[in-house]
């Protein structure tokens, strides 16, 4: 199957899955959605030029108008920006929809109260003036209801148009076939044919359908910033150094060979290899590692990490697309475009209605006129068969439940952004879960300390937290807080100062004090060989060494600190049948650790941001339905990759951009959570599109005639009442909704 590319958004779909289509200057240009489609009717010649041919589009992407690598031809933006860019466009438009959908309500429910009050059935039901009753009544009710057909009628009968054209016939189908079956007779009516006019049924199957899909659509507005977040990751500009001197420019001016320097604390601009100086770098946003790395001469940095205490002089290697980041924004990217749509349950409910409007409503003609009944009287029963199999229930039953699942959710501490993806949680298999940040805190607390001689365990604590109390580094900050926690009053150091890459050192009450990584302790010819230590380290614990005046005597292990609520949250997973698992950017050791303290039924560790999504695939080809919950830049890929994304709401937002459910606390408890309401969700769901094509079972018979040679015959006073009652059961039964 041809992919294509979306001139106005950018977004690449198959062509046999566009929404629209347009003929222009000799080329066919396909479209994600109508919206995108009538932007492109606006200006054409702007969309249709030759940046926005796919093949053309595509080899000028890494060029800018000047020639220039890095930059993107659309506005001299770097491709990464102009992904974003993109990404913003597209959510835009869907932004738009949802206005399209709120104005074409009001105006329509505007005109619709005229119409109710000319209409003779409604008079009679309110007992209204006679005035209302002149003789160019039907014709004003016929312009009336002409506008309310043609401009709030208008998505429907569009979508019928898509739905008819794909074979897929659905809720738009359904819906433009009764308000059409209904207007094209009233207005025969109105000018000469005998019979009734159904101008209000129109009117308010119009209002109600149009109020549904408002509902509907601005509870899952929330098209993917993830691109446009992930671009902000990166640093806007550079120090560059030239001949000695340092200049800031932007990132985009940067080339492989560049030298450029990284001030403690800033963001790395670009993947390079270190050229000078020591320091520890924070890459846990972007690999999952929990861990400070180490950097020195000779190492590869990754653009967008932060670095630590020192500065360091970093040669640039990579630029624009093949940087690490573009190459994550590539693969989101990617996976949104890819996500399959999958028809809710109202569409399916109404292709089968749609059958039996069209079968039912030839079925009463053909019937009557065979029974000697007179054409117009076969061909008020068929009108009235085919409007009824519409039943304005039918419109909100489904959006009703969402709005107040979305509400219960809300005041729960979770956000639904994906409605289907929030459906599918209910028969959801497996969860996998993203370590650093998720199913741990993200920060180091101290877990052991190992006493080397005849120094306390607190004493030795407390040396060290004196001289890291002067330190933002998070081992530092992991001592100085596991000594406040444990009410050990912490001295005063003098003369504290970095070892770069490898510790701190100070002086506490006349004595030096080193805090100093193992490396640093082999330099200095020391060989501790405690196994209690080599067992943390076994485990991917972080071990530093307390010296004395040059003497060991001490160890600390740090890690990534577990949160309270994880194991229950495994455990209430496990109880609804479902199979946790973890996924980790971290190493071996810290994974195995974490997923033997939790109970977990699998792990995989040292994954990269590419990997995670080829992991989460591998577990769906199981034939698993997939959960992925992260917080990070490198869960994103792996989140638009899972058949449900839920991001931690306090992670970044890349994360929380790219997931289909956020969670606004920091607590994975509301897995389980989200699940249960998922279900319940459904449950009523499926109760109310029950009641709302059940009632037809009842009604059409009646409609058709069916108790007839009884006396008995649909009026359509009661056709209404009923199609009222009906309404306000599904609205009912969605508000006794309970998560």
């Amino acid at each position: 199957m041809s992919t294509v590319r979306d001139p106005v958004c950018g977004m690449e779909l198959e062509a046999s899955a566009a929404a629209e289509t347009r003929e222009f200057g000799g080329k066919t240009f396909y479209f994600c959605s109508a919206s995108c489609a009538e932007v492109f009717d606006k200006e054409p010649e702007k969309y249709a030029g030759p940046q926005a041919s796919p093949a053309e589009h595509e080899g000028h992407r890494g060029m800018a108008p000047g020639g220039h690598e890095g930059h993107a031809g659309h506005g001299g933006m770097a491709r990464s920006e102009h992904k974003a860019h993109k990404g913003h466009d597209h959510h835009a438009h869907h932004a738009q929809m949802v206005a399209d959908f709120r104005r074409r309500f009001w105006v329509s429910l505007g005109l619709t109260v005229p119409i109710l009050l000319l209409s003779p059935l409604i008079q009679k039901l309110l007992g209204l003036p006679k005035a209302l009753a002149f003789p160019g009544a039907p014709y004003l009710q016929l312009v009336l209801a002409s506008a309310v057909y043609f401009y709030g009628g208008w998505p429907f009968l569009r979508g019928m148009w898509d739905e008819l054209r794909k074979r897929q016939p659905g809720m738009m189908t359904l819906i433009a076939l009764a308000i059409s079956v209904a207007y094209v007779y009233s207005a025969a009516v109105v000018l000469g044919l005998r019979g009734q006019v159904f101008f209000w049924e129109l009117a308010t199957l119009i209002d109600v359908m149009l109020l549904g899909h408002w509902i509907e659509m601005r509870s899952v507005l929330g098209a993917s910033k993830a691109l446009e977040e992930l671009a902000r990751l990166m640093p806007s500009t550079a120090h560059r150094l030239v001949d000695g001197a340092v200049e800031d420019v932007p990132i985009e001016a940067l080339r492989p060979g560049d030298r450029v320097l990284v001030k403690p604390g800033e963001k790395i601009p670009v993947d390079g290899v270190v050229v000078e100086g020591r320091t520890t770098v924070n890459e846990s946003m972007l690999t999952g590692e929990s861990r400070p790395v180490e950097k020195g001469v000779g190492d590869e940095v990754i653009g967008g990490a932060i670095n630590g205490e020192s500065a360091i002089t970093v040669e640039v290697r990579r630029t624009g697309d093949e940087t690490y980041l573009a190459q994550v924004i590539d693969l989101v990217r990617k996976a949104q475009e890819a996500r399959s749509k999958t028809q809710d349950l109202a569409n399916r409910a109404a292709l089968w209605l749609t059958l039996i409007a069209i079968g039912g409503g030839a079925a009463t003609l053909f019937g009557w006129l065979a029974a000697g009944q007179t054409f117009n009287f076969a061909l008020t029963r068929m009108v009235t068969v085919m409007v009824i199999a519409c039943p304005h229930a039918l419109g909100l039953a489904i959006p009703l439940v969402v709005s107040v699942s979305t509400a219960i959710a809300a005041r729960r501490g979770f956000l639904i952004r994906d409605r289907t993806a929030f459906e599918r949680a209910r028969g959801l298999q497996a969860v996998v879960f993203d370590k650093t940040g998720t199913l741990t805190l993200g920060q180091f607390g101290v877990s052991d300390v190992v006493a080397l001689s005849d120094v306390p365990d607190e004493e030795v604590l407390r040396l060290a937290a004196a001289v890291e109390s002067r330190s933002e580094h998070p081992i530092a900050a992991g001592i100085v807080a596991a000594a406040r926690e444990r009410g050990i009053a912490i001295p005063e150091p003098q003369d504290v100062k970095a070892i770069p890459g490898r510790g701190v050192e100070g002086r506490v009450e006349g004595k030096t004090i080193r805090v100093v990584s193992p490396s640093y302790l082999a330099e200095q010819g020391h060989d501790p060989g405690d196994p209690r230590v080599r067992e943390l380290a076994a485990q991917g614990k972080t071990v530093v060494y307390l010296l004395v005046d040059d003497v060991p005597v001490g160890a600390i292990a740090l890690a990534d600190m577990i949160r309270p609520e994880s194991r229950e949250a495994v455990e209430r997973l496990k109880d609804m049948g479902i199979k946790v698992l973890m996924l980790t950017g971290d190493a071996e050791d810290v994974a195995k650790w974490v997923a033997g303290e939790l109970g977990l039924d699998d792990y995989f560790a040292e994954v990269l941001p590419h990997e995670k999504a080829e992991v989460i695939k591998k577990v769906k080809a199981q034939g698993l339905t997939v959960a992925m919950v992260g917080d990070g830049v490198n869960d994103a890929p792996a989140l638009v990759e899972a058949d449900v994304g839920i991001a931690i709401g306090a992670g970044t937002d890349v994360a929380i951009e790219s997931a289909d459910i956020i969670l606004v606390r920091n607590d994975p408890r509301d897995i389980a959570a989200v699940i249960g309401l998922a279900r319940a969700t459904y449950g009523k769901m499926v109760q109310n599109l029950g009641w709302a094509t059940g009632y037809n079972s009842f009604a059409i018979p009646m409609a058709a005639g069916a108790m007839y040679p009884l006396g008995v015959l649909l009026s359509p006073a009661l056709g209404a009442a009923l199609m009222a009652l009906s309404t306000v059961i599904v609205a009912i039964n969605a508000r006794l909704l309970k998560g």
